[in-house]
């Protein structure tokens, strides 16, 4: 008690800050903007099509489930809406609109809802509702990729195209040019842009949404990996790498991905240790697994170890020290 006034004592941190979980995810959407736009360029009306289903499905569903749950309605923060982007861009454009709303139920019901809501789920929603349908459809996920501008009437729109992770993968067929990696390439919505991908990053960075911490460590760890297996293997090391990098979602899942609040560590060395696993392990599925991608599994594999991360990096409160332990010896003359 202070001049009258009663005072609460409460843990650390103490601070205040105007920002909001409904500001934050607006940012988020707001960075997501360019390679929608890019997207809808590349691909036509589907690829807006197939965003509009997953977003309307997302909130659809968040909505029934915290009805059904009996909790407070969570629609407004604009969670389920960057989920549903972002469970857009992980998919091809061709990909039957029911598909797409199936893998936003997996998102928002299952993966989220069910674990507690906001914050709870152990996993990256969007991306566990990805690899669900991609176990379960994989003709429709991994077969049947668009060829970028073919809706302008180039060529047909239902004409498949490899992406270039597989002929990186197969080593059959010709790689666009490296400019064509940064603007346009055949793959799913969100990762056929590297430039506006790279542009809502920095954007997230600017207004401190996110740090650039985990971003940089995953993708440099991706490209020491590549670069090393060129050298090894005799090929152009900065080519082969740059191809890497700009290839599948690698730059899609560390941007926006990796960098979740629920699921990625607190501290600076946590996060350091969680994007190097991810890059690891894209790298290691890239180069000896079946899948040309690694990224998902990456990320969800690496989402499951941030509760060991974070409790082995977590800092000490102050003013509280370390509990010395007793040495053998001194043991020994107590139990004497």
């Amino acid at each position: 008690m202070v001049d009258g006034r009663l005072l609460t004592a409460s843990a650390s941190p103490h601070f205040r800050t105007r920002d909001t979980t409904t500001l934050i995810m607006l940012d988020v959407i707001l960075a997501l903007v360019p390679a929608l736009v890019a997207s809808v360029v590349i691909f036509g009306w589907r690829a807006l099509a197939v965003t509009g289903v997953c977003v309307a499905c997302c909130v659809l569903f968040e909505y029934l489930s915290r009805r059904v749950m009996r909790r407070a309605n969570t629609i407004g923060d604009l969670s389920a809406v960057v989920t549903g982007i972002i469970l857009a861009f992980n998919l091809p454009s061709t990909i039957p609109f029911w598909m797409a709303g199936f893998g936003s139920l997996v998102a928002i019901v299952v993966v989220k809802q069910m674990f507690g809501g906001i914050g709870e789920n152990f996993v990256n929603p969007a991306l566990l509702g990805r690899i669900v349908l991609m176990v379960s459809f994989p003709k429709a996920m991994l077969a049947n990729w668009a060829t970028p501008f073919a809706w302008r009437g180039a060529a047909p729109d239902a004409i498949t195209s490899a992406t270039p992770l597989a002929i990186l993968k197969s080593g059959e067929g010709d790689m666009p040019a490296l400019l064509s990696m940064c603007f346009a390439k055949a793959g799913c919505l969100g990762e056929v842009c590297g430039a506006a991908l790279v542009l809502g990053g920095i954007y997230l960075v600017v207004r401190r949404v996110i740090t650039p911490v985990i971003p940089l460590c995953y993708v440099g760890t991706v490209a020491v990996c590549m670069f090393l297996r060129a050298l090894t293997a005799g090929e152009d090391p900065l080519t082969f790498t740059a191809y890497e990098l700009l290839s599948g979602g690698l730059l899609l899942g560390a941007i926006f991905m990796a960098t979740d609040y629920a699921t990625s560590p607190t501290s600076t060395s946590g996060k350091v240790i969680f994007a190097v696993g991810c890059g690891l392990l894209t790298s290691l599925i890239r180069l000896f697994g079946n899948m040309s991608e690694g990224v998902s599994f990456s990320i969800i594999l690496m989402n499951i170890l941030v509760p060991h991360i974070d409790a082995l990096t977590a800092p000490r409160p102050f003013g509280v020290t370390r509990e010395k332990r007793k040495c053998k010896k001194d043991g020994e003359e107590a139990a004497a």
